[in-house]
């Protein structure tokens, strides 16, 4: 196995998080606002946009198993996983577009168009995320380094984020003059150029120096043996599901909670009291004084709220990746993991006790949440490349693509079955799309959606956590371990 330098410059680690970028603009966007999208824009049945998202994200799922056994075998001149990334660019921009338009069919036709459109999307995110995922774990094979590249690409992540869920919706009716389909094709037009570029940079800055020798070449067969004996690996999978069933199911409710159940006068008194409503009103002056009339932030007070509370919960989700690196390098991944998920839920069971008007304490759990959850943000995949070095240190067999790809498996099943219960849960509490006067149990439920159900799976997450082995220690050890391998 070839041993270059393991140190990763500034350069190579923000060209790497541009990936990250690219991807999480469509990412973030599923996430957030496709049962959003398929329910309310495209008029879709709620019950359907369930089972469409969760059979499109299930084979979506399980292809990147296959994708993980094609970019292990890969051989070109750039490396196993870098060659993914430029292949998939262009086919992955316009299938992101494709996802969200609004074609004018019968109900029927609009259910096979989306389910086609979905289905292609999630197989070409595979196509370019696998690869791109398990390049980190061949970048270096320095656990420190590592941790920083995690830092690196989850600010990129939180740029992502904020970009989506704080400004994804102004700009669909901004760019759509209050037309929301036409808005969201128009932004996902702007997004897919974007993420393009970002991949291509990704592609140019990045080198892949750990490269398995021929004695560790094996078949399909044993890479799946050796992971059905690796107890980190089947651990970290289950929690990988867990945490994006939690993600999925409470980011894809939360702009039905501020539409719908959070009291919009209670709403309209708190942006007015921190000033956030006269500051956009002076943002829109300006804007027409510059002949720029087509661009006036909406004046709908829940995007406004909305956007708010995402915009904050992001900046301190930055604020807690900050702390992240130190924080695992002195009492380790797993330990930090554990804490802070755990933490985490509290910060989202405390949403089931708030009335429709406390507003203020909404923003500020939402404020501690993004803190708390920040710091495991980097974390959980920092851990993947590390149980791609306890299988080799086990095994003396490297499958890093394999061994990722079924952290992809588990992020598409989480967010299948979360978006799929989101979508569920409104038709099963008897949600009416575009109905103001939504019934009471239908309120109930968005409130769950956001606080006990996401609350429960994560604190079950952290449970799991235990049966982790790779402790600080046991890092140290494979880390010297593989060194002198590596050196031999």
């Amino acid at each position: 196995m070839s041993n270059t330098s393991q140190k990763l410059s500034v350069l190579e680690k923000i060209g790497y998080s541009l990936g990250d970028f690219a991807a999480n603009l469509i990412f973030q966007t599923l996430l957030t606002f496709l049962a959003f999208f398929y329910t309310d824009v495209y008029e879709i049945p709620a019950g359907t946009a369930s089972i469409i998202i969760f059979i499109g994200g299930f084979i979506g799922a399980f292809f990147n198993i296959i994708m993980g056994i094609i970019a292990d075998r890969t051989k070109t001149k750039w490396g196993k996983f870098r060659p993914w990334i430029i292949w998939t660019a262009l086919p992955f921009g316009i299938a992101s577009v494709l996802s969200f338009l609004t074609p004018d069919f019968e109900l029927r036709g609009k259910i096979i168009y989306t389910f086609l459109t979905y289905f292609f999307l999630v197989l070409l995110y595979a196509a370019n995320n696998l690869p791109y995922v398990a390049l980190s774990g061949v970048l270096t094979g320095d656990m420190k380094e590592r941790n920083s590249l995690s830092s690196y690409r989850f600010v990129a992540v939180m740029v992502a984020q904020f970009i989506i869920q704080s400004l994804l919706l102004p700009l669909v009716l901004i760019f759509g003059h209050g037309d929301k389909a036409v808005g969201f094709k128009n932004t996902m037009i702007l997004f897919s150029v974007i993420g393009v570029i970002c991949l291509m940079i990704t592609f140019l800055s990045t080198k892949e120096r750990i490269t398995p020798g021929k004695y560790q070449e094996s078949s399909i067969k044993q890479d799946f043996t050796d992971l059905s004996k690796n107890g980190p690996w089947i651990v970290m999978i289950l929690v990988t599901v867990l945490v994006f069933i939690t993600l999925s199911l409470k980011g894809g409710m939360y702009v039905f909670y501020f539409k719908y159940y959070l009291d919009p006068a209670a709403q309209t008194v708190f942006l007015d009291h921190i000033g956030f409503t006269s500051f956009i009103g002076k943002l829109n002056s300006s804007l027409t004084s510059m002949g720029l009339t087509n661009f006036q932030w909406p004046r709908d007070v829940s995007t406004s709220a909305f956007s708010l509370f995402n915009a904050g919960g992001i900046i301190f989700m930055i604020f807690g990746i900050m702390f992240s690196k130190s924080l695992a390098d002195s009492f380790g991944k797993r330990n930090i993991y554990i804490s802070f998920i755990f933490l985490s839920a509290i910060s989202l069971l405390l949403f089931n006790f708030y009335s429709k008007t406390a507003i203020v304490m909404v923003f500020l759990t939402q404020l501690a949440h993004g803190f708390i959850y920040g710091v495991t943000i980097p974390l959980l995949w920092a851990m993947f490349a590390d149980v791609a070095d306890y299988s080799e240190w086990k095994n003396n067999r490297r499958a890093t693509a394999t061994v990722f790809s079924a952290m992809i498996f588990g992020i598409k099943i989480g967010i299948s079955i979360g978006g799929a219960l989101g979508a569920a849960f409104l038709s099963k509490y008897g949600y009416v799309a575009e109905e103001v006067n939504q019934v009471p149990a239908a309120l109930e439920g968005i409130k769950l959606s956001i606080s006990i159900y996401p609350g429960l799976i994560f604190i079950i997450s952290a449970v799991l956590l235990f049966f982790y082995v790779i402790d600080k220690s046991m890092e140290i050890e494979i880390e010297k371990d593989l060194r002198k391998r590596r050196q031999n």
